[in-house]
């Protein structure tokens, strides 16, 4: 069997800046770092942005690997560890670390000066392909044009992956299931059902229920078919629960019913006690923000389950100062919480009690709906609250990770978005930090996910997005 050929990664300066744990996720293979990456480096680590704080991550991380070595041993390339602050690679890490140590002739086109930062990397990557024959040179970065220009010249160039929680964005958890047209005829052999108080239960075995995960809303396509959740999985055995049906008025949420059936399962998770962590995916119009602020103000004023409603969004750009705009934090954040002054005045949209009647109302709501920056979140804990969390797909996962752990306990934590509107640099669908929590919070008792598709705005929307 013949040995596979070594292969040696160039990594790009945004890499780090993206994933300052770069370095320990290429598992077998070698990496080689530019002496322009290193300064480039330099250039970026201050500030408080997300971005410099990952360039320091990485230089820690540079600086940790090369303490007490000596220069031959730079040349020779340094080991990288198997793990250094929790590397999660699937194989543990055993290639070399190179630094630039010599001028390399980078051999570009006239077309293509030395002089940018850009180009340099891109000549050293072609002159160390001339150089190291033996191996298989690849050039990784998150800059489109920087890879283009790579393959016009003749180099290999790779986007960088290992950052990625699902392979394709279209297979992102859904959080709704259909049943088959023959499941009760395959699991009502062995089906219990009860009830509890105004609640229908099933328990069921079968094979349907080993592709089940917790919290997951199943549906039977049919008008007169059930609408369950799974509350309990146990390998082949599971425990359903009808869901409530906010379609009604009976159970309207300050005045909102569910339109459709994703809606009705949003509803559901957002008013359940049990139920931590709601993510709620969705393209324009199909009622995220609306519904999680009906159902934190239901149960923040009439069932004073909550002391008060925090609603925040990312404000571009992502990390740097709020601005010099006049007044608190809170009159800072109006300007870019539209979309929750625009639901506000759909929910107050009641003729009761006149104009008076509505301003009264609009006090009230503004005593108890708390608006707050995400840039001064770190080491603050909320109790207590119902905290929505808007435009969720422009965090990184490590962003994200430091949101949600600001809820303490007795507050619920909604997180909106939608991943195809992402506006973060770097960031895509597959690493949006959105994308990230769905999937690590799949299938844990306390956390519930729903994708909604169908947009309930206006006609005109509706075929906007189909056509547009």
């Amino acid at each position: 069997m013949k040995n596979k050929q070594r292969r040696l990664f160039v990594l790009d300066t945004n890499v780090l800046m993206h994933d300052p744990t770069a370095i320990f996720r290429f598992e077998e293979h070698d990496i080689y770092l530019p002496m322009v990456v290193l300064e480039e480096l330099d250039a970026n680590k201050k500030g408080l942005s997300e971005q410099s704080r990952n360039v320091r991550q990485a230089t820690r991380f540079l600086d940790d690997l090369i303490r007490g070595v000596t220069k031959e041993q730079i040349d020779a390339g340094l080991r990288i560890p198997n793990e250094l602050n929790g590397n999660h690679s699937k194989r543990p890490a055993s290639g070399r670390l190179f630094f630039q140590t010599s001028t390399l002739s980078s051999g570009l086109p006239d077309s293509l000066p030395g002089s940018g930062n850009d180009n340099l990397i891109l000549g050293q990557t072609l002159a160390l392909q001339k150089q190291q024959a033996d191996a298989r040179v690849a050039l990784v970065s998150k800059d489109i044009n920087l890879r283009i220009k790579a393959a016009v010249v003749g180099v290999h160039a790779e986007d960088y992956y290992s950052d990625k929680t699902i392979e394709d964005a279209d297979v992102l958890y859904t959080g709704v299931g259909k049943l088959q047209a023959d499941f009760w005829e395959q699991h009502g052999s062995e089906m219990r059902s009860w009830k509890e108080g105004d609640r229908t239960w099933y328990e069921l075995k079968g094979p349907a229920v080993t592709d089940w995960h917790v919290n997951e809303f199943l549906h039977e396509d049919a008008p007169a078919g059930i609408e369950a959740m799974v509350r309990k999985k146990l390998e082949s055995t599971a425990t359903l629960e009808l869901v409530r049906d906010f379609r009604s008025e009976r159970h309207a949420m300050w005045g909102i019913t569910a339109r459709n059936r994703e809606q009705n399962f949003a509803l559901n998770l957002l008013t359940d006690p049990e139920i931590d962590f709601v993510s709620l995916l969705g393209p324009a119009g199909t009622g995220k923000t609306l519904l999680a602020l009906a159902a934190g103000l239901v149960q923040t004023l009439e069932r004073n389950r909550f002391a008060e409603i925090i609603m925040t969004r990312v404000t571009i750009p992502l990390g740097e100062d709020i601005g010099f705009l006049p007044g608190t934090e809170e009159e800072k954040m109006e300007p870019w919480m539209g979309a929750l002054m625009d639901n506000l005045e759909v929910l107050t949209r009641s003729e009761e009690g006149g104009s008076w009647g509505r301003a009264a109302t609009n006090d009230l709501l503004r005593n108890r709906i708390k608006i707050r920056s995400l840039n001064f979140m770190r080491g603050r804990t909320f109790l207590n609250r119902f905290i929505i969390l808007d435009e969720a797909q422009n965090l990184t996962p490590k962003q994200m990770k430091a949101l949600v752990t600001r809820a303490g306990p007795g507050s619920k934590f909604i997180a909106l978005g939608n991943i195809a509107q992402i506006d973060t640099p770097y960031l895509t669908e597959m690493t949006s930090g959105l994308t990230y929590v769905v999937n690590r919070f799949r299938g844990w008792a306390h956390a519930g996910h729903v994708t909604l598709v169908r947009g309930e705005r206006s006609r005109l929307v509706d075929y906007a997005s189909e056509q547009l």
